[in-house]
């Protein structure tokens, strides 16, 4: 019994030729780490194959396949939205440099505020907590973050009147 499941847990996922297009001939056996820490960092399925080696539909099918690897994905998709919320107040504060990467901090919020209710919700379920207060505590965010983007505009505003006024 014990040898079965081990067999069933180390079993690999069957991959079709047509979802291995586009792969290195060599894969990776680290693909997995590679892809879910890009993922982590990027929020991108797409960036985050094309950083392992892999066709995106392997990661989807492995993901449908594996609930190890899919619970993985949605830790590395919580991380990144982490990451973007906490990028998104330093652009805010600190404001952009000439030097800096470009940062759209409208679109930022835009991809906080249409996933927020499924970050509530996998957070809930992590935490233990209900749905409806994680879903409170983000909004709050989005609404700090939203209040902050104003308040630099007036003062990016208010600065462009001062330097005109020298002129």
């Amino acid at each position: 019994m014990a040898g079965q499941a081990r067999t069933a847990a180390t079993k690999a996922t069957k991959i079709k030729p047509q979802f291995k297009v586009g792969e290195k001939d060599n894969l990776n056996r680290h693909w997995r780490g590679l892809f879910l820490d890009t993922l982590a960092e990027t929020s991108n399925v797409s960036a985050a194959a094309r950083m392992a080696g892999i066709n995106p539909s392997r990661a989807y099918k492995v993901r449908r396949e594996e609930p190890a690897f899919a619970a993985s994905w949605y830790d590395a998709l919580l991380e990144g939205y982490a990451h973007l919320e906490m990028e998104t107040l330093h652009r805010l504060r600190a404001g952009t440099g000439k030097d800096d990467n470009k940062f759209d901090i409208a679109n930022a919020l835009r991809l906080l505020t249409h996933h927020r209710e499924t970050v509530a919700h996998e957070r809930s379920i992590r935490s233990h907590q209900d749905e409806e207060s994680i879903l409170a505590s983000l909004n709050e965010k989005i609404d700090a973050i939203r209040a902050r983007e104003a308040q630099v505009k007036i003062l990016l505003a208010d600065g462009e009147q001062a330097t005109n006024g020298l002129d």
